[in-house]
């Protein structure tokens, strides 16, 4: 049903042939496992262009299982961070570090782009990348994207990190955190639950 769209051997995730130009910088987000499934579960049901998702039980098992549209997170986020370790104009971010002190991981982002942003310009950034502001902002919230049904559940949802706790059973988060163990062995590549 799903076939995994992911090659990461020689190759950038969906990136046109021209990837390799000199001056293509590449800035990745990457988000911890069970808030990513949560978040995807919800987008699924309200995206019209998605597999029908079912119940929450069997979504977060084909999402253990790599059964996504996209393929694995987990080959998704490790083979980035892999990326990154050999190409300079790779610039992974934490999501969790985002929630936690956007400042100063604008800070980091300038510092990877090369620029350097007025107090002013920094402080306008950060007003208008938080989660309220952007899901207020019909340039990112998709609302006017009619392949969305916003009436099912909005694209910009909450934006909280440890969300995940109001989704999995205890049972779950246990079966989850051991899968997670099997499938996450890069020690340099650790992602926070909570912040």
């Amino acid at each position: 049903m799903y076939q995994p769209s992911h090659v990461l051997a020689n190759k950038f995730i969906l990136m046109p042939s021209g990837h390799s130009s000199p001056f293509m910088q590449i800035v990745y987000v990457a988000r911890n496992a069970k808030d990513s499934v949560v978040s995807y579960f919800h987008f699924a049901h309200m995206s019209m262009l998605q597999p029908e998702p079912g119940d929450w039980s069997s979504f977060l098992q084909r999402f253990m299982e790599g059964k996504m549209v996209f393929g694995p997170w987990y080959d998704h986020v490790t083979g980035w961070w892999e990326k990154k370790q050999t190409h300079s104009k790779i610039h992974y971010m934490f999501y969790e570090d985002l929630i936690e002190d956007t400042g100063r991981e604008i800070d980091r982002l300038c510092s990877f782009l090369g620029l350097s942003p007025s107090a002013e310009e920094k402080e306008t950034v950060i007003r208008g990348v938080q989660f309220d502001s952007m899901k207020k902002n019909k340039m990112t919230n998709y609302s006017t994207i009619p392949t969305m049904d916003i009436k099912v559940s909005p694209f910009m949802r909450k934006g909280k990190v440890a969300d995940w706790k109001n989704h999995f059973t205890v049972a779950q988060s246990e079966q989850f955190d051991e899968d997670y163990k099997k499938k996450m062995k890069n020690p340099t590549l650790y992602f926070r639950t909570e912040v």
